[in-house]
């Protein structure tokens, strides 16, 4: 283990328990657990007497989290509760056309198939369902279905089931080729494998940040492409999407409401109070990863935890879903039982507290960067053993 690691080892003090649930519900690192103390007791004793540093720390994550996924400007980055609203502000911002597509696979989590699909009640467009498997490749699967009607392609950065990961790159230069919309759902990724939003085209990102970036649920980032912002139409209003808001005495008088203008940026997405709280911990998870540990050493952990599972597991016993490739696979190992009941070997593992998850009628392990190889080892005991 590196020295990085054992330096940062009292930032994950659940003894009790193995965790390898990361893409499901992460534990939150000490220095997560501190900032919300704080700021609690913080509101409990000055109220908002330090109001300002709200705003300071809010614009301090926003730069975080461009460099996280390489955007252009901290403005092309609004906050959301979770991954579904960021999709939700795409599939009913976009202006769609009489005979669009939208091009999507079935094996998607349901937020990024549900959007889509509740289009169809109020607009005549297609959405094209995509099975993966249908190809040689899933990228070829998607690309195959694309047409000079398709409007946008929506995939998830890496499959929650199978753990499979897309290659972005090539799909965001067919959509960049063909004029097409390229939203991706970056929550299998963010925090565990690096998604550089330029290189790969993409025009719209969204993810929750309660898994691999280890911070609580109702924090996120929606990630909108500067030439995009204005091309989405809006549908929530409020006092903070617009220039001068924090200036509440400029927007009236007593005679008449003043005029007032929408922001040019991300942040007309962000319509009414921030979840400061939730901005304090999403920052110092994101510290942790970005500045005290160094993204590619998250990444680097996180590869040889896969790695070292998939390279232990008894393949007259196991068979993976998760491809073998290295360049295929982020942080997830999903495997079935060929010799026992799955579900069976599942329940005998969050017995033993493993926190794992049964997906895709397989066992999904998701290790984060700080796991220990003596956790792994316990795990591999435990599906070879029972």
């Amino acid at each position: 283990m590196s020295d990085i690691i054992k330096a940062i080892a009292d930032e994950f003090p659940h003894k009790t328990i193995t965790h390898l649930n990361h893409a499901g519900i992460a534990p939150w690192p000490q220095s997560t657990v501190h900032a919300i103390s704080d700021f609690a007791k913080e509101n409990a004793i000055s109220g908002s007497l330090n109001a300002n540093h709200w705003s300071q720390r809010a614009t301090a994550l926003r730069h975080l989290l461009r460099e996280l996924i390489n955007a252009a400007s901290s403005d092309e980055i609004a906050f959301v509760k979770n991954t579904s609203e960021g999709l939700s502000l795409i599939a009913h911002g976009i202006d769609w056309r009489p005979r669009d597509n939208i091009v999507f696979a079935m094996q998607e989590f349901p937020s990024n198939r549900i959007v889509w699909e509740s289009l169809q009640e109020l607009i005549p467009i297609e959405t094209r369902i995509v099975d993966l498997y249908a190809a040689k490749t899933p990228e070829q699967a998607l690309s195959e279905a694309i047409d000079k009607n398709t409007r946008l392609l929506a995939t998830s950065s890496i499959q929650y089931a199978s753990g499979y990961r897309m290659d972005l790159e090539y799909l965001g230069q067919i959509c960049h080729e063909s004029n097409i919309l390229f939203c991706v759902d970056g929550i299998q990724s963010l925090g565990a494998v690096p998604i550089d939003v330029q290189a790969c085209h993409i025009d719209f990102l969204s993810a929750d940040g309660h898994k691999w970036l280890l911070a609580p649920e109702g924090i996120g980032l929606f990630y909108c492409k500067q030439e995009r912002i204005p091309q989405l139409q809006l549908h929530q209003y409020g006092w903070n999407m617009i220039n001068h808001s924090d200036d509440y005495d400029a927007l009236y008088n007593e005679a008449k409401a003043q005029v007032w203008t929408i922001r040019d940026n991300a942040r007309r997405f962000e319509c009414g109070s921030a979840n400061h709280l939730g901005i304090y911990a999403l920052h110092a998870s994101l510290d942790l990863l970005v500045n005290k540990v160094g993204l590619e050493t998250v990444y680097q952990r996180v590869k040889q935890n896969v790695s070292y599972l998939a390279s232990h597991l008894d393949t007259t016993q196991f068979k993976l879903l998760t491809p073998q490739s290295e360049a295929r696979r982020g942080g997830i190992l999903t495997l079935q039982a060929q010799t026992q009941d799955s579900h069976a070997l599942f329940r005998h593992l969050i017995s033993n507290n493993v926190l794992c998850a049964y997906r895709a009628k397989g066992i999904r392990l998701s290790p984060h960067f700080y796991t220990s190889t003596a956790a792994l080892d316990k795990v591999l005991a435990l599906l070879h053993t029972e």
